[in-house]
């Protein structure tokens, strides 16, 4: 699973990473979210609120090894604590203390950048909407995403993914740190990416490797 603003094939096919795992011999299942790719792209907010009905139909009946990253990471921890048994292990990258304690003004301010509101000194949220507005994305759906209805994850839900978890994040991420959410998990570890900011945590050849090596995916 990518994250806001990215693709199934921008993130995971570009970068070569399913390679690596077809070479591995593991089968890879991706989805676009909604509001990506070749998804539909609904420019309602409310359209947004289960963002893991699409993951949820794509998946096969028996446990799955599931990657996400950023907002993928996020949807699929969703989908874990509502459906642990479709999960076998999980690789969440890009998310820590975010999914926890949830910076409130922080999709507002992703927004303003987006509808050219936002001031030049916020250059975070000015980076977000670069992405919002590269070739093939839907920059009024990509904002509707930011508009949705969500809530951090409660340490009851969390206490409810029971199959071994993988965290990765950098040091440099602003979704950090990753300490909180694997203290929060019955079966987690954590990786930390030394100089790795969020964007550049997929391409990283320490995620990559975690990542491989977690699932015992390595290419022979």
């Amino acid at each position: 699973m990518h994250g806001w603003g990215g693709s199934f094939e921008s993130t995971w096919q570009r970068s070569g990473f399913t390679e690596l795992l077809h070479d591995a011999g593991t089968p890879v299942i991706g989805v676009d979210l909604l509001g990506h790719g070749n998804a539909p792209k609904p420019h309602e907010p409310e359209a947004y609120d289960d963002l893991g009905e699409r993951v949820l139909q794509a998946m096969p009946s028996e446990p799955v090894d599931a990657i996400g990253f950023s907002l993928g990471a996020m949807t699929l921890l969703r989908l874990a604590t509502q459906h642990p048994h479709r999960f076998r292990r999980l690789v969440l990258a890009g998310i820590g203390h975010n999914v926890l304690e949830p910076d409130p003004d922080a999709g507002q301010r992703i927004v303003d950048a987006i509808e050219g509101r936002a001031p030049d000194t916020d250059t975070g949220a000015l980076v977000f909407a670069q992405y919002a507005n590269q070739p093939g994305n839907d920059p009024v759906a990509l904002a509707a995403i930011m508009k949705r209805t969500r809530a951090p994850f409660t340490a009851d839900e969390l206490a409810a993914v029971t199959c071994p978890v993988l965290v990765v994040i950098g040091d440099k991420d602003f979704a950090g740190p990753g300490d909180p959410l694997v203290a929060a998990l019955p079966n987690a570890t954590l990786k930390s990416l030394r100089n790795v900011d969020h964007f550049a945590t997929p391409e990283s050849f320490g995620f990559i490797d975690a990542a491989l090596g977690f699932l015992d995916a390595v290419p022979s």
